[in-house]
This record gives C-alpha cells, structure tokens and sequence, in this order.
C-alpha cells in the first residue's frame, strides 16, 4: 500500500508503450478481431447484410456502434484502436483500485497492472487483437464501483451499455436478482434489448443474429474457433470425451459455480469484496459452459480479483489462485502444447481451476472475512494502513 516510486511507474509505462507500438507495427484495423467488427459495419454500409460473416457474433447494436471506424482509413485505425485498448485495460484496473479503495499512486497499483501486463500472456493477445472483450473489462469494474456507492440504476446503465456492444455480461444480471435491485436490473436488459430492435430496422437482414448468429452459437460448428475455445465443452472432445457428456459436465459445473456465487453473496465480507468475488463467480461459470469461450475473457474478472489483494480473506491470498495463472506466463514452452492450435488445453486448465478456487472460496473460505476489520484496513490504505489476519493494522 506505500506509495511507488519514480523507477516502478517508468517501468509500467515502458511495458505499455513497447506493447502497444508493437501492436501497431503488426497489426491492420487495429487488430483481427476488431477487424471483424469493422468489415461487418463496412458492408452494412456498402448495402449487404454483417451477418453474412459467420465470425460475427455481436448484437445489430455493435454494428452501429463499429460505423464510426468503418469511416475511417485503415492507417489511423491501426494506430487507434491499440491505444484505445490499452487505456481501456488501465482504466478497468483504476476502476478496481478504486473499488476495493487502494491508493492509485500506491505499489499495488503499479505492480498489478505490470504483471497484468507482462505476466499474463492474454493481455497482450487481447491488444493484438483489439477484441470488443475490453468493453467489458472495463465495464464489470466500473459498474461495481457504482454499485458500491449505491449507484445500482448506474451500474445496470452501464451493464446494459457493455452488452448492447458484446453480450459478454449478461450473466451479470444474477447480480441484480441476488442484490433484489429490480430497477437497476430495468436497464441491464432494456437498453441492449431496445438499441438492438432499432439498430435491426436499418439492416437489409433484420433478424440475422436470430436466424444466423444464435444457430451458430449454439452448434459452434466451425473448425477455426473450436481450436481456441477454452471451455470443457469444448476441450473435453478433443480428449475422447463424447461432445454430448462433456456439454453436460460443463452445464453442471456452471450451475455449481452459480450457487457458490450465490452463497458469497450472501456470506460475509466488506462489500466492495463479495461484489468482486461473486461476479467472479458469475463470469467464470458463464465461461464454463459459453460457446465460444477463450483465454482473453479471463481479463474481465482478473483485475477485480488483483485489486483485493488486501483484505486477508481475499481468494488471492489462495495458493491456487496463483497456480491456475500459471499456463498463461508467456515466454514458457509446454511439451506437446507449444503449437498455437493446443492452447487451448492450457486455457481450459487455467479457467476451470480459477473457477474452481472461486467456487470454493466462496463456500468455505470467506467465512473467515473479518466484516470491519478488513473494510477498515483497505479503507484506511492511503494512510498507511494494511489487511492483515486479525484485522487492520497500522504499518
């Protein structure tokens, strides 16, 4: 919690820097994915249909929402959209400092963002490939910091916002249910809902996403995606498991996930911390049993968890919360999992024992929270004062 020195904060800038311009020497329309995004718009504009491309997976909404890039040339893209992604990134673990209340000028606050940054190999995939999954990795802790200030119609706001553009945080709206906040949770479904009928009207397919995109992702019958998919529903075939029980497994790992949500929610805890960890648990078994479901997700929920590391009754202060991180250090070769097309296998272990450790966190571990004496001690962080076992404690 003490303040960073100068050295620490040159070094995360030099980190981000390096990793953006790199971003936009190799990278066009800001990155594949993005690309996807912005040629669905292009040919809503040139008069065809965005659901043409199978690849595109989002509501009407995004296609409106992506015209402003179409509009613009390709060079100013490639530059764009990389910093655009990176500032997202920093802004969703600001939003999660500020959450738990940790000092922004604190080591915390540098050395999470750098080892997210240069320890965690979907960070930078996510910035190389300007996916739409920064919208909500920005969006989940912004809406909590709301939320926690009692701002809830604001967090549903902003929910409804970041699904209208990729429906990542649907499952947030379990949020909603447990905390009873049944206006708030109005907008989480209201605002995609409508901006995604009046964005149809203008489209030459209006239903497309109904009769194209939602087939799609149910039988997720395309060879390219099924390689980077990191759900068991997906990885377990590729072991000999039949496509039907592993589908099956994954939807019951999902509801479990679901209830040990639940439970923490209802458990105790400051509550900057059960709202973390509960939709944690919420996003992690969406990914469970989601088709597609890749490594770079893990983005939305990390940071919140990163930024807990105070309270003693964190989840990060699990051993295997650390282990589950290890399949995605980059620079390490894994024997017979080096080529590109048998990621996915290190994914899959990352996300179902993350999940897993989230899950039993939730059921057994956060008992052990001290309500006051946690909330106190990260409360009191900008003046120096630290979580610790039996309470808060003066350093």
């Amino acid at each position: 919690m003490r303040p960073a020195g100068l050295g620490w904060w040159a070094g995360l800038v030099a980190v981000l820097a390096a990793l953006t311009t790199h971003t936009v020497l190799v990278t066009s329309d800001g990155g594949m994915d993005n690309g996807i995004v912005v040629d669905a718009a292009r040919t809503w504009l040139d008069g065809g249909s965005p659901y043409d491309d199978a690849h595109f997976l989002y509501f009407p909404s995004a296609v409106v929402a992506a015209a402003p890039q179409a509009l613009l040339p390709r060079s100013v893209l490639d530059v764009l959209i990389p910093v655009l992604v990176v500032l997202a990134l920093v802004a969703g673990w600001v939003c999660a400092l500020l959450l738990h209340r940790v000092p922004l000028r604190s080591r915390l606050a540098v050395l999470g963002l750098l080892g997210l940054a240069a320890g965690f190999a979907p960070f930078a995939q996510l910035v190389r490939l300007g996916n739409w999954t920064v919208t909500a990795v920005l969006a989940l802790p912004l809406c909590l910091l709301l939320a926690s200030r009692g701002r809830w119609v604001a967090a549903g706001a902003v929910i409804g916002v970041a699904v209208a553009l990729k429906p990542l945080l649907a499952p947030m709206a379990l949020l909603f249910l447990f905390a009873r906040r049944w206006g708030a949770l109005a907008p989480v479904v209201l605002v995609p809902a409508v901006s995604s009928v009046v964005a149809a009207f203008f489209l030459p397919d209006p239903t497309g996403f109904l009769t194209r995109t939602l087939p799609f992702l149910f039988t997720a019958d395309d060879a390219f995606l099924r390689l980077y998919e990191a759900g068991p529903a997906a990885v377990l075939p590729r072991l000999g498991v039949p496509e039907a029980l592993a589908q099956g497994l994954a939807v019951a790992a999902a509801a479990a996930g679901v209830v040990c949500a639940y439970r923490r929610w209802r458990g105790p805890g400051p509550e900057p911390l059960r709202l973390a960890e509960t939709s944690a648990g919420l996003m992690l078994s969406a990914f469970l049993v989601s088709r597609p479901s890749y490594n770079h997700y893990l983005l939305v929920v990390l940071p919140l968890l990163l930024a807990g590391l105070p309270y003693a009754g964190s989840v990060t202060r699990r051993p295997w919360f650390w282990l589950a991180l290890v399949p995605q250090l980059p620079g390490v070769t894994w024997p017979w999992l080096e080529s590109g097309k048998r990621r996915a296998f290190r994914d899959a272990v990352t996300l179902c024992v993350l999940a897993g450790t989230v899950a039993y966190h939730a059921v057994r571990g956060a008992r052990g929270v001290r309500d006051a004496g946690d909330e106190e001690g990260a409360g009191r962080a900008a003046d120096g004062w630290r979580a610790a076992p039996g309470g808060a404690v003066r350093q």
